[in-house]
């Protein structure tokens, strides 16, 4: 058994840390975005393709305690490289910081990297070259003021990178990202999942895939791993056997966008990703969209200001609060907005409220149970 290491973004640690259960890690234990779980080589192909709120799944090396630069270069040197690359192996270094001693991640990532070749150029005279965009090793750092701890990247490419978005509308949303906010909300997709204002399908096509019963990394042709000396293809042909997930054929699936680009580019990712006809799309304002189904799970990612007046911002909030009052009455809705300001014309009894984010971007996520008929009726507990 090897211990392994699974990034998320903030927040999403715990909804991570369900989903490695669910696939039958060992030791999982969240952290500050990032679990840590353990199982064998199966297990660490079976996380990079089937999590969907995983960002990478890295494979921690070694940890050495450092005092300086040359510590650095001088620990990397120590590693046997040589078990895991090839003397004509192509590497990217990637360094993340945690210290104010070090102030360049870039040149600490030169260092790993004369570390690594400088061994290899010892042993056989020849070096690995180095390509930032399609490296066969990924190396992971991360150094504190004391520490170093190196990680192979068995992920390459960023997980949130499915494969079916090759294009997106204003600010579309990560897809990790996505997946989590949909996890946290509780929905099954025996419920109608509604996702207003929806720009480039992003929310809708990652319910579907969970609808499908399709894992995260269903439509990546590569992953790091494959590129490693000790690759199985058997052993993955195997893991993408597996289902975890059940399908469910007929989950109702709605979306819709007033926008035209936005709704030409969301048929689009829902082409790629074999959903078009699974997911109703139409082109309509949310205020004027009235559904059949008079219960469900509504999440919306509204603007947030960027580009809009502030007036006008209050106003399309208030109009958000307004008509999921009138139209979704029995619903649920999440809405998930990096505007604290705006998100008081909304004008709706906030039901649970967690903190995200959105890149650099500190957001809110909002629950509202929206009740049909008198309050009076609901159990206190649902008001929680």
């Amino acid at each position: 058994m090897k211990d392994f290491i699974a990034t998320s973004l903030y927040g999403l640690e715990e909804v991570l840390a369900d989903e490695l259960i669910s696939l039958g890690a060992g030791s999982v234990r969240a952290h500050n975005r990032a679990v840590s779980f353990s199982g064998d080589k199966k297990m660490l192909y079976r996380a990079n393709y089937h999590l969907h709120t995983a960002l990478r799944v890295l494979k921690p090396l070694r940890a050495f305690p450092v005092k300086n630069e040359q510590d650095i270069y001088q620990g990397i040197r120590t590693i046997e490289w040589e078990r895991i690359m090839d003397q004509d192996s192509r590497l990217a270094v990637e360094t993340v910081l945690v210290s104010g001693r070090y102030k360049h991640s870039g040149f600490i990532s030169q260092k790993v990297k004369d570390g690594i070749v400088d061994r290899f150029r010892d042993r056989t005279g020849k070096r690995p070259s180095v390509d930032l965009k399609d490296p066969d090793v990924r190396i992971h750092i991360h150094l504190g003021d004391t520490h170093c701890n190196v990680s192979l990247d068995s992920s390459g490419e960023s997980l949130h990178k499915r494969g079916y978005r090759t294009q997106g509308y204003i600010a579309p949303l990560n897809e990790v990202l996505a997946a989590g906010l949909i996890k946290l909300s509780g929905w099954e997709p025996g419920l109608p999942f509604v996702n207003p204002m929806c720009g480039s399908g992003t929310l809708a096509i990652e319910a579907g895939i969970m609808a499908r019963g399709l894992p995260g990394g269903y439509f990546r042709t590569r992953f790091g791993f494959q590129t490693w000396k000790d690759y199985e293809p058997d052993l993955f042909e195997s893991v993408r056997k597996e289902r975890f997930l059940k399908e469910y054929k007929d989950a109702q699936i709605k979306a819709c966008d007033l926008a035209f680009p936005a709704i030409r580019v969301a048929q689009q990712n829902l082409a790629r990703a074999g959903l078009l006809e699974k997911v109703d799309l139409v082109k309509t304002s949310f205020e004027s969209w009235n559904l059949s189904s008079r219960q469900g799970v509504i999440i919306m990612n509204p603007p947030y200001g960027e580009r809009m007046v502030e007036a006008d911002l209050q106003e399309l909030y208030k109009s958000i609060g307004d008509t999921l009052k009138k139209n979704f009455a029995g619903y649920q809705a999440w809405i998930f907005s990096g505007n604290p300001g705006a998100m008081k014309s909304v004008g709706l009894r906030t039901s649970r409220k967690l903190t995200l984010y959105n890149g650099p971007i500190k957001c809110k996520y909002h629950q509202y149970n929206l009740y049909d008929g008198s309050m009076k009726n609901i159990p206190h507990h649902d008001m929680v």
